[in-house]
């Protein structure tokens, strides 16, 4: 991959997470990320191409965050997947579900980027099934996942760690 590309992703995927998609422009995304806008399409077809591929790798590395998680020897499948998503929420500064956020501003008007949300969401809720849950128990730890996310933009992120690990315990007892 080449340096610019890579720096036009990372700079972008800061930019959509601090103010969201629409509000950030393309001269804005040029700019920041020092690149031209030749440069931005010699690599992306469009905006909302550049907003896949940054979907795309967040996901990668949010999937490969929880899969390490899950082979810790120390905690339970639904402990160690709880603090690795509080790790990932904390390092992305509490900002919410950027996934969610880009099915807000694209629906009705990007088909391709609200079907990859929703199948994103259907994967974590996959992942969490094979890793032993029934499906009943996936679709609960996926809801306080989505629950935290989306307090912790709210509430202090050490209130709802607290409280995420007091319903998962709740939630999986015997874990």
């Amino acid at each position: 991959m080449s340096k610019k590309r890579e720096q036009l992703l990372q700079q972008s995927e800061q930019l959509f997470s601090n103010q969201g998609f629409h509000a950030v422009g393309l001269k804005q995304l040029i700019k920041e990320a020092d690149v031209s806008l030749m440069t931005l399409y010699n690599h992306f077809d469009s905006k909302e191409s550049l907003i896949l591929e940054i979907l795309k790798r967040r996901e990668k590395r949010y999937f490969e965050s929880l899969n390490t998680a899950s082979r810790s020897d120390d905690l339970s499948i639904p402990h160690a997947f709880t603090e690795a998503h509080l790790k990932w929420t904390r390092a992305n500064k509490a900002n919410g579900c950027m996934f969610l956020r880009a099915k807000e501003e694209y629906n009705s008007i990007n088909d391709e980027v609200v079907a990859f949300v929703e199948q994103h969401k259907t994967h974590l809720f996959q992942l969490f099934h094979e890793h032993g849950l029934t499906k009943q128990e996936a679709l609960r730890l996926v809801l306080l996942f989505e629950g935290a996310t989306s307090s912790a933009e709210v509430f202090a992120l050490s209130e709802v760690a607290e409280e995420l690990r007091y319903s998962v315990q709740a939630l999986f007892p015997n874990s």
